[in-house]
């Protein structure tokens, strides 16, 4: 571990002496080491094609550093020979997951000891009736201090019964579908920025048409900041009649269920672990991440905003067809004259320096 830290630290002392000196350097200078440096690779890149020497493999220094460049240099893709775009956008999801490893504790319930999973067996095995609520009861009568709630005694107990949660699966899809039109949807997503600070991004999407209804960025997201994103999202009172959300504490707080109540909106939280219960946010987030995210660094929270604000407000919303409304777009538009392929002439826009298009038929 010692020894790679120093090899880095040496690394980038080359690489910093490395731009000195073509910092320095005349214009006819750096042009002609360019030229020589690229004859060399060229010679490289074909004897690599060819099978006659391995692929190169890069160390954690040069990663790092097409990491940097991919911010500061814009033309950075038209210089990568070796490796492709999509590998240094990957680079930098591996390290932010390195450094959020690295900073993160362990989380989740504390695992139970193999002495305590073989009394559960135990007592279940001498009383094949009883349910994971009724052992839990027997070991707190038994003054058991540390016995393990009903759900984690039922992991190690076979299924006799569905769960609970199967049994409202029809309930809970009839009441999504019958109130579409009232419904919005709630959540948090995480975002890490260049230099690992996680931003947060709340996203409100109506159930109706999947529209995205509001967006906002934080580094410190609490219930006063997710109450004043709700009135901004509901200006004049027009406000949804129910809001489904998961059991994050802000979501569940007094002062956000306050808050909805006084607004005549009613709360309706998912069940633990249930997250298809809010699908459509989920699969929006999904789609965010897919389609923008995956593709693009963001360098701090107003670039973060930039992007989300250009690709919802100039493609998603407008323009990206979806299948579960018929293949229209969220905010219907006027149908264009019908015309054949071969005489069909388009005009296009880019969106997100050409990253997507929009476009309209020439009349």
């Amino acid at each position: 571990m010692f020894k790679s830290f120093v090899y880095s630290i040496f690394q980038w002392y080359k690489l910093f002496f490395t731009f000195l000196k073509a910092f320095f350097m005349s214009s006819a200078e750096r042009s002609l080491e360019n030229l020589a440096l690229r004859s060399q690779l060229a010679v490289y890149q074909q004897r690599e094609m060819k099978g006659e020497i391995p692929k190169p493999r890069v160390d954690s220094v040069f990663r790092q550093l097409w990491v940097l460049l991919s911010k500061i240099y814009p033309n950075w893709k038209e210089s990568l020979v070796i490796v492709k775009p999509e590998t240094v956008i990957s680079w930098h999801k591996t390290a932010f997951k390195a450094f959020w490893k690295r900073k993160s504790k362990k989380a989740g319930r504390p695992s139970i000891s193999p002495a305590t999973i073989a009394l559960i067996k135990r007592i279940y095995k001498e009383n094949p009736l009883l349910s994971p609520e009724k052992i839990y009861e027997k070991l707190i009568s038994l003054n058991i201090i540390d016995a393990p709630c009903p759900n984690t005694i039922a992991k190690y107990i076979p299924r006799t019964k569905k769960s609970p949660a199967n049994n409202k699966t029809q309930s809970w899809k009839t009441f999504l579908k019958n109130h579409c039109k009232d419904i919005w949807a709630i959540d948090f997503f995480t975002v890490p920025t260049l230099t690992f600070k996680v931003l947060y991004v709340l996203l409100i999407v109506s159930h109706n048409r999947r529209k995205i209804e509001h967006f906002a960025v934080t580094l410190n997201p609490d219930s006063a900041w997710v109450c004043q994103q709700i009135r901004n999202a509901t200006p004049f009172g027009e406000c949804p009649k129910y809001i489904i959300h998961d059991n994050d504490s802000i979501f569940v707080s007094e002062k956000l269920q306050k808050f909805l109540e006084n607004s005549n909106i009613k709360s309706k939280r998912i069940g633990y672990h249930e997250p298809w219960q809010n699908g459509i946010c989920e699969r929006t987030i999904g789609i965010l991440r897919q389609e923008l995210l995956n593709h693009v660094i963001p360098l701090n929270q107003r670039h973060l905003e930039k992007l989300l604000k250009e690709y919802i407000e100039k493609y998603y919303n407008t323009e990206r067809t979806h299948q579960g409304i018929g293949c229209q777009t969220l905010v219907l538009k006027e149908k264009p004259v019908e015309t054949k392929v071969c005489n069909t002439v388009l005009n296009s826009k880019p969106v997100l320096g050409g990253l997507y298009h929009s476009y309209n038929k020439v009349a």
